[in-house]
């Protein structure tokens, strides 16, 4: 009986396509994803496409030079829904998809590939100035301002004498009002890094022994609360962000969902406590996080230290024999999913009964 109150995974369309998909995203306020990733010749492409009861239907494509790595609204307001990427040959673009020929701010950010982008302060979501945050293979986390043209407000880098890393996976978190902003780091090596804007200064860093690929918290705009870091081998780690130990950092629970990488992490936005992960074997996981009764506690030296929750598994589906790689919900939607893999197939889910959980 229990079995029938579990929400379930049903894919509501899917979508073949000729080329390499890297990320999926829904436009907000609408019935319109894009995909966008690397054509077999090497250029980029921007796929818009409209959900038409069971099928997606192409809207417009759009090529561009370098392959396409990475997007994101976040930075942006909900009237102008402009879409932000990181490309194969570290240029930060952002595009009117109404007039995609030209963007409408452009930087070559980095040396190397951006891997991942992160946006804020736009779409509603967020305090504080519309930014965008960069990680790229050249171990280089950087922050930008859209207003302010050719340099970033902050840079992230490894200090003289630090080997570079490749930066795989950033987020913006504690940005509930005007001042208050961090940025959340992973990198190939299994490093976390919690860099705080408001002091300019690194707040915290921990390593979870295997490359770091995705990490979220489970919302950008309150106080921190908890973020998920998905890893290289099957295992991700929550950590409960209210109370930093002094030696300690942040309590953290810790699951291996599967054989295979995790690649993505994203939070339900209407539920901050449930979340899905999407793994390297075609299969999504789907889970809730339970707090604990009490959620700090003292140490023997009157020290308050975090006391991490469980973990609860919901659901899981495997719907592909490649990666699933690119992971989004609808902000507009409860329950409406895209995800993209790397058998060339995007995907619209419907995941049932999340109001009863």
């Amino acid at each position: 009986a229990a079995g029938l109150d579990r929400p379930q995974v049903v894919s509501h369309a899917q979508q073949a396509l000729n080329y390499t998909l890297f990320d999926c995203k829904w436009v907000p306020r609408s019935a319109r994803l894009l995909c966008l990733g690397s054509a077999a010749r090497g250029s980029g492409l921007l796929q818009l496409y409209e959900l038409r009861g069971g099928r997606l239907a192409l809207l417009r494509e759009i090529e561009k030079a370098k392959p396409l790595k990475c997007g994101t609204f976040g930075a942006t307001s909900l009237q102008q829904r402009y879409f932000a990427t990181g490309d194969f040959g570290g240029n930060l673009n952002i595009w009117n998809l109404e007039a995609p020929e030209i963007p409408v701010y452009s930087v070559k950010g980095h040396k190397e590939i951006i891997n991942s982008i992160d946006g804020v302060g736009g779409l509603g979501i967020g305090e504080g100035a519309p930014e965008i945050v960069t990680g790229s293979r050249d171990g280089t986390v950087k922050v930008w301002d859209p207003r302010q043209k050719d340099t970033p407000v902050a840079n992230m880098e490894p200090v003289q004498g630090e080997s570079k890393r490749d930066c795989w996976t950033v987020a913006f978190g504690n940005a509930y009002n005007q001042e208050e902003r961090v940025v959340c780091a992973g990198y190939d090596n299994g490093d976390i890094k919690l860099f705080d804007l408001k002091t300019m200064s690194l707040r915290w860093e921990t390593n979870i022994k295997n490359g770091v690929c995705s990490v979220e918290f489970d919302r950008k705009d309150v106080n921190m609360n908890k973020l998920v870091a998905t890893s290289l081998e099957g295992k991700f780690h929550v950590f409960d962000m209210r109370t930093q130990h002094p030696t300690k950092g942040f309590a953290s629970v810790s699951e291996k969902a599967q054989k295979s990488t995790i690649w993505q992490v994203r939070h339900l936005p209407q539920n901050r406590d449930i979340f899905m992960t999407s793994g390297g074997a075609g299969s999504l996981h789907l889970w809730k996080y339970e707090y604990p009764s009490q959620r700090s506690k003292k140490d023997s030296e009157g020290a308050e230290m975090g006391v991490a929750g469980s973990l609860s598994l919901l659901q899981n589906v495997t719907l592909s024999t490649q990666p699933i790689s690119s992971l989004d919900w609808s902000p507009d939607k409860k329950g409406l999913c895209v995800c993209g893999a790397f058998d060339q197939t995007v995907r619209v889910l419907i995941v049932t009964k999340l109001n009863k959980i």
